[in-house]
């Protein structure tokens, strides 16, 4: 909790920190309104795993951008603009009129995802390592909270909206006007791009981290696959008929992940980055198997087994990714988000194609196996950085 302290207790913290949950308010916002829109357009489970697609192909085709975009800007500039960006964008999938401006509104939006995404992170390593504290998992428990902002509330709220972009739009006003306030503690952060005397990019540099973007590879596609799915499958899976009961499973996950993330960088500094990324797979696994189950307080108790699992691990990635001696900030953690996402773009196409052939609980199914491999994975690299 001493991270969160940090947090709480200085601006120059708590603005990147809020960034993060800006991000995840306007996700969490979106995700409400998956079922209606799926209903909206008439569309099934893989073309509507097919538009999401679009959205992390967007997230992809920006991260080889960044790194340029953070050097031109620096990481402050980079942050802030990209969120504006980002919170426009997310207005255009709730006004789509068909299923291709979907998937095109949904690429715009991806695309601003993503660059926000690697700046804010590379911001936070930035300031990690200029005022030598660290904050990362707590930053990301930010980003947990925001989900539970965007999905709890806005899921109490949304029917009070007739049109879906309102409330988006109310949401992106009110995420701009409070990040207007905070940026300045930010936005003249330069990072290491300026003075960096690194050597010029080589794939050797990265070799080290190839294991550890595997490992999100699995984890991010898990975080994308429940974030977009999990109303879903306890719709039609469980077979629960209220949507507001529905939205509990993601917003139980999102509950324990911000709760994990705010005690993660304590449990960092006490048993290493590596231990407790292979420590919070395996909680993640029990999560997953308790989901399966398909009662309705065993799924929502496995949505927050997975969330408080998964918590750790990306922040653990991010952090281990920006401590590179080789390569800048923003390029290691382009490399390890890039294959991360890649997991997030295949993921829920994946669960998609295979709920059309078989249903949800057989995707979910996909999601535990893979975490297990995952697992297995992580036991490796433990070994090969002791």
């Amino acid at each position: 909790m001493k991270s969160l302290k940090l947090i709480l207790s200085k601006q120059r913290y708590f603005a990147p920190a809020f960034v993060f949950a800006s991000i995840n308010i306007l996700l969490g916002t979106w995700v409400i309104y998956i079922p209606r829109v799926r209903s909206d357009l008439g569309i099934d489970d893989g073309q509507l795993g097919v538009a999401l697609f679009f959205y992390a192909l967007g997230v992809m085709f920006m991260l080889p951008l960044i790194p340029m975009l953070t050097k031109s800007l620096g990481t402050g500039r980079a942050t802030i603009y990209g969120l504006i960006l980002f919170a426009l964008a997310f207005t255009l999938p709730l006004m789509a009129p068909n299923y291709i401006m979907l998937c095109a509104a949904l690429f715009i939006t991806g695309a601003f995802s993503g660059g926000t995404d690697v700046a804010m992170n590379a911001l936070v390593s930035d300031i990690e390592k200029t005022d030598g504290v660290s904050f990362m998992s707590a930053a990301h428990g930010f980003f947990s909270l925001g989900g539970v902002i965007g999905a709890g509330l806005g899921g109490m709220i949304f029917h009070l909206f007739e049109v879906p972009v309102f409330h988006m739009i109310l949401v992106s006003g009110i995420v701009l006007l409070i990040n207007a306030f905070l940026m300045r503690n930010y936005i003249s952060i330069k990072g290491q791009h300026e003075s960096s005397n690194k050597e010029s990019f080589s794939l050797s540099k990265l070799s080290p981290l190839f294991g550890l973007a595997f490992v999100g590879f699995v984890i991010m596609g898990s975080e994308g696959a429940i974030e977009h799915w999990s109303k879903l499958y306890l719709l039609d899976v469980v077979e629960i008929t209220s949507e507001q009961l529905a939205g509990y499973g993601y917003i139980i996950f999102s509950i324990a992940m911000t709760i994990g993330r705010f005690f993660g960088d304590g449990i960092s500094d006490r048993f290493g980055s590596y231990r407790i990324i292979t420590y919070g797979i395996l909680i993640a696994i029990l999560g997953f198997l308790l989901i399966l189950i398909k009662t309705f307080l065993f799924v929502i108790v496995g949505f927050g087994l997975v969330g408080l699992g998964l918590s750790v691990v990306i922040p653990e990635l991010f952090r281990i990714a920006g401590q590179s001696k080789d390569i800048s900030t923003s390029l290691s953690i382009s490399f390890v988000s890039g294959i991360g996402f890649a997991g997030f773009l295949l993921g829920p196409v994946i669960l998609g194609y295979i709920s059309d052939v078989a249903d949800l609980h057989v995707s979910f199914m996909a999601l535990l196996t893979l975490s297990i491999v995952a697992f297995l994975f992580s036991i490796v690299i433990l070994r090969s950085a002791k």
